[in-house]
C-alpha cells in the first residue's frame, strides 16, 4: 500500500509486489482521464479545506509491456501513493457494471438539490457518507448540464448544486469545479470540470473511484480511493458473499465499523473474485479457513490475521482494539528508554 517515488512498492493487493515505479505527471482533468485515474498530488487531509492539484501517477513498464521491472523500498504514503491496480484499470480490468461503462442502465434523472448558503452546504454534507457538490457560477452551463447528467445515473449519492460565491468561497473552489466529500475519513476530492472532455461519464468514473464508506467493497475502482485514504490502518472481512450468512456479517460488520470510525478504514474482500486470489494469499489464508479478519497498517506493515467461525461486533472489536494496543505499546518503548538512558 506504500510506495516512493522511482521505487517499488508493497503492501496487501494484487501487483503490489511486482516492483513498479511510478514516475509523476500533472495533467488536466481530460488528461488524467483519458490515462485512467485522477490522484491528488499532497498528502492526504482531513477537513473541507482548499483543494490539491490533481495528478496522474503513470506505471512503469514491466517485462510484460516491454520495459524492465524492478524491486525497491518501500517509502511513506501519501504524495507518492500509487495503486497497485492502476495497470488492471488501464487494460479494462474494471468488473463488469463498474461506473463509466457506456452499457450500463441509466437511471432516471435526478435533479441535484440547490444550496444557497453555506448552512444549507453543512446540512447537505453531514447528512451523508458521501455527499457531491457542484460548484458553478451558471447553473445551466455545459458544465452543469453535464453535473446533472452524473446525478441521474448515481442514484445513491446525493447530489447539490451552488452558485453562491459565499459557498465557493467557504471551501475553497473555484467555478465548475466538483467536490466529494466522504465522512468515513473526513476528506474530500476535487474535480476540474472546465475542460469540455469532462463528460457525465467522466463525472461518473471519478466519484466511483473516490466514494469510500463505512464499510468499502475492494476492487479496482475503490482501490484508488482505498489507497489514497488518511486512513493509513486498514481491516479486511475476506468472506463469500454469496454465503447465505453474508447478509448477517454485513450487518455485523458494518456496527462495528461505527466503533472505529476516523481510526481504521473497514474493508470487504469478496473470496469469490478471482482478482482478490493475491489479496488472500498475501495474509497466508486458504478458502477453507474463511471467513476471516486481516488488518494492515501502512506505515510499517504490520499486520494481524483472525479467522472466524463466524462475525460478530465483540470479536470484530477485540481484534481490533488489541492490534491498536500492540501499536501504541510500541510507540511507547523509545520513550521509556530514552528516559531511563537519562536518569
Amino acid at each position: 500500500l506504500r510506495t516512493s517515488v522511482g521505487e517499488g512498492l508493497r503492501g496487501w493487493c494484487p501487483r503490489s509486489r511486482e516492483g513498479f515505479s511510478p514516475p509523476r505527471a500533472v495533467l488536466s482533468g481530460a488528461e488524467g482521464f483519458a490515462l485512467g485515474q485522477l490522484l491528488p498530488s499532497h498528502h492526504p487531509r482531513s477537513g473541507h479545506g482548499p483543494p490539491p492539484r490533481l495528478t496522474c501517477l503513470l506505471p512503469r513498464r514491466g517485462p510484460e509491456q516491454g520495459g524492465v521491472a524492478r524491486r525497491g523500498q518501500a517509502g511513506t504514503m501519501g504524495a507518492s501513493v500509487f495503486p497497485c491496480l492502476f495497470v488492471i484499470l488501464l487494460a479494462g480490468g474494471c468488473p463488469a457494471g463498474c461506473a463509466g461503462d457506456g452499457s450500463s442502465a441509466s437511471h432516471s434523472a435526478a435533479k441535484p438539490i440547490l444550496l444557497n448558503n453555506i448552512a444549507d452546504a453543512e446540512a447537505f454534507i453531514s447528512s451523508a457518507e458521501v455527499a457531491v457538490i457542484g460548484f458553478f457560477q451558471e447553473p445551466r452551463s455545459p458544465a452543469a448540464s453535464q453535473f446533472e447528467r452524473a446525478a441521474g445515473r448515481i442514484a445513491e449519492v446525493p447530489f447539490g448544486l451552488s452558485t453562491s460565491p459565499a459557498v465557493l468561497s467557504r471551501y475553497g473552489v473555484a467555478a465548475n469545479t466538483l467536490t466529494l466529500f466522504r465522512r468515513v475519513d473526513n476528506d474530500r476530492r476535487d474535480l476540474d470540470m472546465n475542460s469540455k472532455d469532462v463528460d457525465a461519464e467522466k463525472i461518473t468514473r471519478f466519484i466511483r473511484m473516490n466514494e469510500l464508506r463505512l464499510v468499502t467493497e475492494y476492487n479496482p475502482v475503490t482501490a484508488i480511493g482505498v489507497m489514497q485514504s488518511s486512513l493509513q490502518l486498514h481491516l479486511l472481512l475476506i468472506t463469500d458473499k454469496m454465503s447465505p450468512r453474508h447478509p448477517k456479517r454485513m450487518r455485523r460488520y458494518q456496527a462495528a465499523a461505527e466503533l472505529f470510525k476516523g481510526k481504521i478504514l473497514f474493508i470487504l474482500v469478496d473470496s469469490n473474485l478471482k482478482s482478490n486470489e493475491q489479496t488472500v494469499s498475501f495474509f497466508k489464508l486458504k478458502k477453507s479457513q474463511l471467513p476471516a479478519l486481516a488488518i494492515f497498517n501502512a506505515p510499517d506493515e504490520k499486520q494481524d490475521v483472525l479467522t472466524l467461525d463466524e462475525v460478530s461486533v465483540e470479536r470484530v472489536q477485540d481484534f481490533c482494539n488489541r492490534f491498536l494496543q500492540r501499536m501504541q505499546k510500541k510507540e511507547d518503548e523509545p520513550e521509556e528508554k530514552t528516559l531511563n538512558e537519562e536518569l
